[in-house]
């Protein structure tokens, strides 16, 4: 779950998505003014969890009323906490992590100050990019997941890496499918009309990959290129070849064949994406902090354990 803003001259926009990790399909999305925060749209969106998920979030989704919420649910969460948080050691693991409690800011009638238990792993994470370009930063992760021998430290930080997709999400819809551009409307009607067409085309070339896994088992999603889907779906439109077809459909027609000849690497690809400024952005390019290319790169990190 993540957060993004498009902008134009105005008005600005904000959406919230919730994305399934491996597929990369949207679960649910909700957008609407800036002048309302993260977590107000997330919470609009805890319909869609149940007991079988696990909601990896980033920093700032860690207020007490929103993970009480979550685990109303059923569903478990893992997610970063803020730095401003300073938790207390209530019970060491022997993994390295604890347990300790976090309460509600505000105090209730009949109920008091809230608690919820949580355990905390706290690790130095280490990026070492393809030019020898090494970064380090603490990662504090956060969840309800109490059981240290079911879920050890090490597999909760790999999991919580791969929260990075629906940032891969937010890259497809704004940098592949958009190309870059602002959104177009002066009006509010006019910008939900397209980010729900941006949603839709996003969701069918997501479901078109998930019927290439089903056709073809042992296949998986992250092979199947989504810029590969989109140019072969557009040149089914501008050519208008096989609108009706002569022959039984199946889940593999022209644009699922031209994905599959050209899958990506077996081999997992991590990457750093080139950051890209939009037109009119307002934001600042940080070269020291942006690389201007994609970069492979290896993922190293030592759990705190004192």
């Amino acid at each position: 779950m993540a957060a993004r803003c498009w902008s134009s001259a105005t008005p600005l926009l904000r959406l919230v998505a919730l994305v399934e990790c491996g597929t990369r399909a949207l679960l649910g999305a909700t957008f609407g003014p800036d002048t309302t925060g993260e977590l107000g749209y997330a919470r609009r969106l805890l319909d869609h969890l149940d007991a079988s998920m696990v909601l990896l979030a980033d920093a700032y989704y860690d207020a007490y009323d929103f993970l009480e919420a979550v685990t109303g649910t059923g569903a478990s969460f893992l997610l970063r906490s803020t730095r401003k948080r300073r938790p207390a050691v209530r019970r060491p693991l022997p993994d390295g992590s604890y347990l300790t409690t976090i309460c509600a800011g505000k105090y209730k009638a009949g109920r008091g100050y809230g608690r919820l238990e949580v355990r905390i792993v706290e690790a130095w994470m280490t990026v070492t990019m393809a030019d020898g370009t090494r970064r380090t930063e603490l990662w504090r992760l956060m969840t309800n997941l109490l059981d240290a021998k079911r879920y050890p430290a090490h597999e909760l930080i790999a999991l919580y890496h791969r929260r990075w997709q629906v940032e891969t999400c937010y890259f497809s819809m704004k940098s592949t499918i958009l190309d870059r551009r602002v959104l177009r409307s002066r009006t509010v009607p006019g910008l939900e009309q397209e980010v729900y067409a941006l949603l839709t085309v996003y969701q069918a070339l997501v479901r078109l990959a998930g019927d290439l896994i089903t056709a073809q088992p042992g296949l998986s999603a992250e092979r199947v290129s989504l810029i590969v889907l989109l140019n072969a779906g557009a040149d089914q439109i501008v050519a208008a070849r096989g609108i009706a077809p002569t022959s039984p459909v199946t889940l593999v027609g022209a644009i699922g064949r031209a994905a599959l000849a050209g899958l990506l690497p077996q081999r997992q690809r991590w990457r750093l994406k080139a950051r890209v400024r939009k037109r009119s952005s307002k934001y600042t390019f940080s070269p020291s902090r942006h690389p201007r290319a994609a970069q492979a790169y290896t993922l190293d990190f030592e759990v705190i354990t004192e």
